[in-house]
């Protein structure tokens, strides 16, 4: 895919020459994980990988710039991303895939913009970045929770983001961000209701 090199060419010139070079390697492992993800799923894969690719390109922003940058930019910032600037990150990043890339599709801009946190509404390819994300982590070291994320993974999306949430929310969480809280609800009841996704070849209206 033309497309697919043409980006990575793009977000590595852009990661590198800021000395961003451990971005520019967990944006391409997330989005080719979601790619992944979404074949295994039956969903858009091009959305997911092009959604990964770009999540994390606002790394050029230092945490404690990050406030400044979001307000330059004229992005709307809640309480919760004042006392952590940290998570700003997904929203700056959606930002600049979208004025310095010029990546145009809502649904994949929803995706970069809440990889971090999902949030109550989501579409499927948020589900999907969100997940890569967490299992493809940009730390040293394997994810603590990554044994029992993919056991739920094989049970659905849902199944998986939902654990990772829960986890993170008996571990020490920095800040309890609105988004994560309304997308904790949402996937409850999504579960409860069986409107799930599971890897194709499994039914996917109930469990």
């Amino acid at each position: 895919m033309q497309e697919k090199e043409n980006y990575k060419k793009e977000i590595y010139e852009f990661l590198a020459s800021r000395d961003c070079i451990s971005t520019y390697e967990h944006c391409i492992e997330v989005g080719d994980y979601a790619a992944i993800l979404a074949k295994d799923f039956g969903l858009n894969e091009e959305k997911a990988l092009v959604a990964g690719y770009f999540h994390d390109i606002s790394a050029i922003y230092p945490v404690e710039e990050r406030i400044h940058a979001a307000e330059g930019f004229k992005i709307n910032l809640l309480p919760e991303e004042k006392v952590f600037p940290l998570i700003i990150h997904q929203k700056i990043s959606a930002y600049l895939a979208n004025n310095y890339f010029f990546v145009s599709d809502d649904e994949i801009l929803s995706a970069i913009e809440c990889h971090t946190t999902l949030k109550g509404v989501y579409s499927e390819t948020d589900l999907l970045v969100f997940v890569a994300d967490k299992i493809k982590w940009d730390q040293r070291g394997i994810p603590p929770y990554l044994d029992e994320m993919l056991e739920r993974l094989e049970e659905s999306l849902e199944d998986a983001a939902l654990y990772y949430i829960q986890y993170i929310m008996n571990n020490d969480i920095k800040i309890l961000h609105p988004w994560l809280l309304k997308a904790k609800s949402s996937l409850e009841e999504n579960i409860s209701l069986g409107k799930i996704h599971r890897k194709r070849g499994r039914l996917n209206n109930g469990r």
